[in-house]
Parts: C-alpha cells; structure tokens; sequence
C-alpha cells in the first residue's frame, strides 16, 4: 500500500494537492486530526485492508495536538519505503496576500495571536521537523493551480522504479530564483530571441525559438557540457539518498531561451530512464 502524508504552511495548497491526489486513484481525506494519523495508518496497514493508495492531509490548525504528528508517524516513516510525506511551502509575503485575498483567518488566529505573520511564525516552527524529514517540498510560491497539480501528478503517478524525480524547470531571473531549485544554469549568455520580431511573442516551445536559440555555436557547444555535468552529478545525489532534484535553467524572461534548455535537459534526462517532470514557471507572464 501506498501512504502519502501531505501537510505544510496554511494557504500553500494543501487542498489543491489532495484534490490532485484524488484524480490519480488515491482514497484522500483532508484535515485528519492529528492523534488519529497513527491509528488510522495502522488500519489501512491491517491485512485485508482493500485501499492499495492513500493520501492525507494534517496541517496545524489544532497547535496543541500538532506536536505528536512526527513522533506518531515516524515509525512508518523509517520502516517502509512506501510511506512518503510532501511539505507544501509558500513564501510569507505570498501567504499573507492569499489570505488578504480570501479573507479567511489563519488557522493559529486567536484572541491572543492576532497578527498573520506572527502566526505563520508560530506555524513554520511547529512545522519545521517534518519539512526536514519530507520525502517531497514542492514551494507554490509562483505555482498556478494547474502547475501545482502538474507537479503532484508527475510525483506520485508514475511506476516508482527509480529513486529519483528530478525536476527541469525553467525560469525568468526578473522574477526571482526559484527558492526549490537544487542546481541553477544560468543562459542569459546566449543570444536572446526576444529581439527577433517575429519571435518575441513565441516562446521556447515553438520550433522557430528552438531553433534559433540551437544555431549558435555557443548554444550548440552548451549542449554536452550541461549533459555531463548532470550526467556526473545525477548518480552522486541518487548515491546520498536524494529523493527529488530541481535543476533550474534560467534566462532574462523565462519564455525563450530557459524554456528551450530545460527541455534538452528533461529530453536527455528521460533517455538515461530516470523518473522526470518539466515545468515552466514564467512562460506566461508579460511583466515589463
């Protein structure tokens, strides 16, 4: 059987993901509490048990009981390699403007805690030891919701036969480093398309961007040596037990020139038959 934990900070998309999980077969249950996450893991443990995936979400909206959740499920964690937990993140400015977006109190309000960020505060500290021990962080900051599914599917959908997920991501540099990347290349170095007329508006999916960002020599010369690094690197990080890799490309905008190498790196990375997503971060966004 397979068990899946999702927890995280209030407003990183807990919902989302188990929603997610929900459309890949998992039976999902949102906001189990958290003396029950024990019990209710030896239960579908039982033999007989007929649910084959399972995903929960615990999150801290009771602080007083948020503090046996590690100790009530680290047994499992330890034990079997079917157990796995994924921390949603989220920057504080991010979270606070979600929730002055919805109005809606931060689950740790109360008539003593009446500031946001101080209870987000309260929140990363109750949370800290299980974003260390999660299996998978996946960080919503700049992630629409069809991107954070996009992610949660091409975690816990495929056969897990490797190790592994890496992640190939592409990203603009005026909108800031993605904060989950492992490894970040830097592009900006080459030739930028967004110059070219009739392919500022294209991005790196269309073959015209492609391929003018491939006839460069500098481009082309990139290439294999971008391959060996992460062919080098790849089995080092697998060796001291890495379970999810971000390699972040990134440009000027993150349409054109990022877009195209993180799909090199995401092609060249399903040949050697590792598990693999790609994502585009700011494909989309028009920011002058």
């Amino acid at each position: 059987m397979k068990f899946v934990i999702i927890t995280g900070m209030s407003g990183s998309g807990k919902s989302r993901a188990i929603a997610a999980m929900e459309d890949i077969g998992y039976y999902c249950i949102d906001n189990l509490p958290p003396k029950m996450v024990k019990s209710f893991t030896e239960l579908c443990l039982q033999k007989g048990s007929r649910v084959e995936k399972v995903a929960v979400v615990v999150d801290a909206r009771s602080s007083e009981i948020f503090g046996d959740i590690f100790e009530g499920v680290a047994e499992f964690i330890d034990g079997d390699s079917n157990f796995e937990t994924l921390f949603l993140d989220c920057d504080d400015n991010t979270l606070i403007q979600r929730y002055k977006e919805t109005r809606r109190k931060h689950p740790l309000m109360d008539e003593e805690q009446t500031s946001i960020e101080a209870a987000i505060l309260q929140e990363r500290k109750l949370l800290q030891k299980l974003r260390d021990n999660a299996d998978y962080v996946i960080d919503s900051t700049y992630l629409s919701v069809g991107q954070l599914r996009e992610k949660i599917i091409g975690i816990f959908l495929e056969d897990k036969t490797q190790a592994m997920l890496v992640n190939c991501m592409s990203f603009g540099f005026k909108y800031g480093l993605p904060k989950e990347a492992d490894l970040v290349f830097d592009v900006r170095c080459l030739p930028n398309p967004f110059y070219i007329p009739e392919l500022k508006t294209q991005t790196g999916l269309d073959e015209p961007v492609r391929n003018y960002v491939m006839q460069w020599k500098q481009a082309q010369d990139l290439v294999p040596r971008l391959f060996d690094l992460v062919d080098y690197l790849l089995p080092l990080y697998l060796g001291e037990g890495k379970t999810q890799l971000t390699i972040a490309v990134g440009c000027t905008g993150g349409k054109h020139r990022s877009v195209v190498f993180a799909q090199l790196l995401a092609e060249h990375i399903s040949e050697k038959n590792v598990r693999h997503t790609v994502s585009h971060r700011d494909i989309h966004k028009h920011k002058e």
